[in-house]
């Protein structure tokens, strides 16, 4: 079979492709979201495994590695909007821009597990961004391809919800997968072993996408550059109210995101349960999918984001007054905000999917998409350089003996602040819901 790297064909050369009024099934929603898979799986083991393995196999300075990983956060984040401007400037050759960054992924990731030569912790800031710049050029046009999927506004939640239930499924498997590799052989054996794995996966994936691009209606884009500018992109009064909304909305949930290790040990005293309430969180996400897109149907896409955050915000209101033991409680919120996260996951980039759309921008949805993988980034950063120094400044230090009124702050940090920054998303989305809702669904 011939695999053509085009962006798009003419919909008149093959009329079958075209979906509007037909319901999307699952084996088409499968071709397009499993690359999600490797894309969510990859992010586990480079950020939360790889320090661990340099500092204690490698022997490089903790200090050192957390100053890298800083920066290269910061970097990662500022080079989106770069990667979304030259995606959609070579729009044609979307295929190859997957395949490169797919090859930059799979190679920085195979590099990462195999240091090679005495400078060690350059070897592994070269890996990072090797693996960080090859993922963000393959999620941010792959989001692209799910906008500009010519699919009924009704089916648009289906899309991102079962894209995204592919990168929950992939992140429950790195989480659980190299511990029990580690079982099994040393550190370098288990990352060789993962790493091998890897790669025919993030292959697979990347054809599968290429082949679903062959067939998928997706919208034809024109040739010539867009000459809107940044400032003009982000001045729209639409945008500037779904980003500011979005903004406020991921900074509140990088913030229990950044704490969630420090409040299971020294708050609820539950450190070996951790796996086990991640586990509950990711697959309560997972499975709240088909649960968002149905709502999202029924009473439309901006209703039921507010539905969404009112769930959130009555669940982190129960964390905040939760104490020592009440290991059943704490289960039963990861469980809730699992189910708030799934909306966040899959309404937001369904609602800007709808924007493009009818705004007629499809030449700079990978500029609009790119957007939000900033802000995402932005806030995971904001939050991990505000909330830990924070609590230092109180006088918090993890692994240590709590007073009352430190596990009061922990508390109050952990899950209050998020709450009342969640309450301020819901009021605006309240406040902006006529103008925010483009489609009955």
């Amino acid at each position: 079979m011939s695999l053509s790297f085009r962006d798009t064909q003419q919909d008149a050369e093959h009329p079958d492709r075209t979906l509007a009024g037909n319901t999307l099934k699952a084996k088409q929603l499968a071709a397009y979201g499993v690359m999600a898979f490797p894309l969510a799986f990859a992010g586990l083991p480079i950020y939360l495994h790889a320090p661990d393995f340099y500092a204690s196999t490698m022997q490089q300075s903790v200090a050192a590695l957390g100053a890298v990983l800083l920066l290269l956060r910061l970097v990662d984040a500022l080079q989106d909007p770069v990667i979304g401007s030259l995606s959609d400037r070579f729009h044609q050759w979307r295929g190859f821009i997957l395949v490169f960054g797919a090859i930059l992924l799979g190679g920085g990731f195979w590099m990462l597990f195999h240091p090679a030569g005495a400078l060690t912790l350059l070897w592994f800031a070269a890996s990072v961004l090797i693996c960080t710049t090859g993922f963000s050029i393959v999620s941010i046009n792959f989001q692209t391809l799910g906008g500009l999927w010519r699919v009924p506004s009704s089916d648009r939640t289906r899309v991102t919800a079962g894209r995204e239930a592919f990168g929950l499924l992939g992140l429950l498997v790195a989480a659980v997968t190299p511990p029990l590799l580690m079982r099994i052989g040393s550190p370098s054996s288990a990352f060789h072993w993962l790493a091998l794995g890897y790669l025919p996966l993030l292959a697979l994936s990347c054809w599968m996408l290429l082949r679903w691009m062959n067939i998928a209606p997706l919208t034809r884009l024109k040739n010539e550059r867009s000459e809107t500018g940044w400032l003009s992109l982000v001045k729209n009064r639409w945008r500037c109210r779904f980003y500011a909304l979005v903004a406020l909305n991921t900074f509140a949930s990088s913030i229990p995101a950044v704490l969630v290790l420090f409040f299971i040990r020294d708050r609820l005293g539950a450190e070996p349960y951790t796996g086990l309430f991640l586990l509950v969180y990711f697959l309560a996400g997972a499975l709240s999918m088909p649960l968002w897109a149905a709502l999202a149907r029924k009473f439309g896409k901006v209703r039921t984001w507010q539905m969404s955050l009112a769930t959130a915000i009555v669940t982190f209101c129960w964390a905040a007054l939760l104490q020592e033991g009440d290991l059943v409680a704490y289960a039963a919120v990861c469980a809730l905000s699992g189910l708030a996260l799934g909306a966040d996951l899959a309404l937001p980039p369904a609602l800007l999917a709808d924007h493009i759309e009818a705004d007629g921008c499809q030449g700079d949805a990978a500029r609009l998409f790119s957007i939000m993988a900033f802000l995402s980034k932005s806030s995971l950063a904001l939050a991990t350089g505000l909330a830990l120094p924070l609590l230092g400044l109180f006088g918090y230090h993890p692994g240590s003996s709590m007073t009352i009124e430190l596990s009061f702050l922990l508390s109050v940090t952990y899950a209050g602040l998020p709450c009342l920054l969640k309450l301020a998303a819901l009021i605006g989305l309240i406040r902006f819901e006529k103008d925010l809702t483009l489609c009955p669904a």
